[in-house]
């Protein structure tokens, strides 16, 4: 099957409130309660995967006022939740339901599994109510509901089931992965012909959504207050407003308020809201550097997200590796390399030095932290880029780089995929060890 550009910012781009694990958590809560007649709500029991498990522990969730955790993201669902908004699930919960939640937490009335040997995403929800039981599962996708039952009876005619309908979400994604996978970078490149005035005013809409977000980060210094130190440090004199400096203040601004809690969307990039922020903000940093026009920068952040969908293909969605730095990075170094006028082969310089730089950056969780490591890997995007433009090349002959930036991209792949799995279960191990000698 032939797929286009559309389909791919269809499949791989969403506004997504909230860290998407704890909120794929909620979604599946809503749906599940969704079903109920009578919407009371005695227990909650869920199952997930490591990787949901390892991103939903600590973050912060919306409109919460910082409390956190599996548990208390799928009582917020249950309770507020509005499945229909998807990714924006917890968009209309307000101090009621997060009382509500609180209390049943508090009371022990929401159990999480962890299954430790589950490969892929998967968010199994069964809620308990008014004598009734119902069940939801997300597979594949964050948001992808795969199935809904009412007392042990399959439920198919949910609003909420259209994806499972036209060819289960999971497969979609699959299919469109392994299409990607077929193409070359000048293929890849050349997908921007595609690009309609539909295509662009979406890309536009992805650009408002993350500056609000980074423009809410430096304003208030929440989270750890990166973005907003980086400015500081700026105007004290102690460092420069270059082209990297800024792409790090924008990406981590935006990631201090996302991973804080801040009640406000990301425009998400295969499947990850700190992977859009990643995947865009570098290039809208630049433009002011440089004298381009506007259209040239909506197609640089198209290409980054074409790049991100490439790179995800083989790393899967979640990983050991911090897909901000390998994936959104490699999206980000090639938008920037676009946007500066440069080469296909320069586009393939720069992922290649990016990838030699950040390959080992490791996943252990989405948390405050995180806005470190996406300025980090927006500041290496815009310096790969320029490197590469100024004819620095990492050589093939380097550890994982290959001969081409596909087979770069591979081999990252590879080592996500094979050779970290002990080092993801490790990862888990570790912060499983600490949350529980805080008890």
């Amino acid at each position: 099957m032939t797929y286009t550009v559309k389909d791919i910012f269809k499949i791989q781009v969403a506004p997504a409130l909230g860290c998407t694990e704890p909120v794929a958590i909620a979604l599946g809560a809503a749906a599940a309660v969704s079903l109920l007649p009578e919407k009371e709500i005695d227990d909650i029991e869920i199952w997930v995967d490591p990787n949901i498990y390892k991103n939903g522990l600590a973050v912060s969730i919306p409109g919460t006022g910082g409390l956190s955790g599996l548990d208390m993201a799928s009582a917020l669902g249950a309770f507020g939740g509005d499945p229909v908004l998807r990714l924006e699930v917890l968009d209309p919960v307000d101090d009621t339901a997060v009382s509500a939640a609180k209390k049943m937490v508090e009371a022990g009335r929401v159990k999480v599994n962890l299954l430790r040997d589950q490969v892929g995403l998967l968010i199994k929800t069964v809620v308990n109510g008014g004598g009734h039981a119902v069940e939801s599962v997300i597979t594949g996708l964050h948001d992808n509901i795969v199935s809904l039952t009412l007392d042990g009876r399959a439920v198919t005619d949910s609003e909420l089931l259209p994806r499972a309908k036209a060819g289960d979400g999971k497969s979609r994604l699959a299919d469109l992965e392994a299409w990607l996978k077929d193409l070359t970078l000048d293929q890849l490149i050349e997908l921007l012909d595609d690009l309609d005035d539909e295509d662009l005013k979406f890309l536009e809409s992805g650009v408002e959504v993350n500056m609000r977000l980074a423009d809410y980060g430096l304003k208030h210094g929440c989270g750890l207050g990166v973005g907003r130190t980086l400015e500081r440090l700026v105007r004290q004199g102690l460092m420069k407003r270059d082209m990297i400096a800024a792409a790090r203040i924008l990406a981590s601004s935006a990631a201090d308020a996302r991973m804080s809690g801040v009640k406000l969307p990301a425009m998400s990039s295969a499947g990850s809201g700190n992977h859009g922020l990643t995947a865009i903000l570098p290039i809208v940093a630049i433009e002011k550097f440089i004298a381009v026009d506007h259209r040239t920068v909506l197609e640089a952040i198209g290409l980054s997200h074409i790049i991100t969908a490439y790179v995800k293909a083989y790393t899967g969605r979640l990983s050991a590796i911090c897909g901000c730095s390998v994936a959104a990075g490699a999206g980000a170094t090639a938008g920037v390399t676009y946007l500066m006028g440069g080469t296909k082969q320069h586009i393939a310089g720069a992922i290649k030095n990016l990838s030699e730089d950040l390959a080992g950056v490791i996943c252990d969780g989405a948390k405050g932290g995180c806005a470190l490591k996406l300025a980090t890997a927006a500041g290496t995007a815009v310096q790969a880029a320029l490197f590469s433009l100024q004819g620095v090349n990492v050589s093939f002959t380097d550890g994982i780089i290959g001969r081409s930036p596909e087979e770069t991209m591979k081999n990252i792949g590879t080592l996500t995929t094979q050779g970290m799995i002990e080092t993801d279960r490790t990862i888990l191990n570790i912060m499983l060890e600490k949350q529980f000698s805080d008890l």
